[in-house]
């Protein structure tokens, strides 16, 4: 069982950055893929970027390339998402979620552990 829980939501400017954090408990995380979604009231849960078990291979929606950075801590059982160049339209609650395989994939129905879900909100 992994237990996932996002930090670093809020309030900025368009423009500025945050940086979010997903912590996660059980000595399995290291090898899970883990990813980053996003979701607004009424819409889909959107793929945002994902990480491989290992580390080494890292997958982007094409609206955060360039902009968005996801990284893992394997000594901290950690998984981070730097966010620069934040444009209104990132606004949204962020989920971190964790598959139990090492392959990083977009869809969401293919992973197995979610966080509670973190609020960014980017005023214009």
């Amino acid at each position: 069982q992994v237990q996932l829980v996002e930090s670093g939501g809020g309030l900025v400017q368009a423009g500025g950055s945050l940086r979010l954090s997903c912590a996660a408990s059980g000595r399995t995380f290291a090898s899970y893929a883990t990813g980053w979604f996003r979701q607004t009231s009424g819409e889909e849960r959107e793929f945002v970027c994902a990480v491989s078990g290992s580390g080494g291979r890292t997958v982007y929606a094409d609206s955060v390339k360039g902009r968005f950075t996801i990284s893992r801590d394997t000594a901290k059982n950690t998984v981070s998402l730097q966010m620069n160049s934040l444009k209104p339209e990132d606004t949204a609650v962020y989920y971190c979620a964790a598959r139990g395989g090492p392959v990083a994939t977009t869809q969401p129905g293919t992973y197995d552990y979610w966080g509670q879900g973190t609020q960014v909100t980017v005023s214009s």
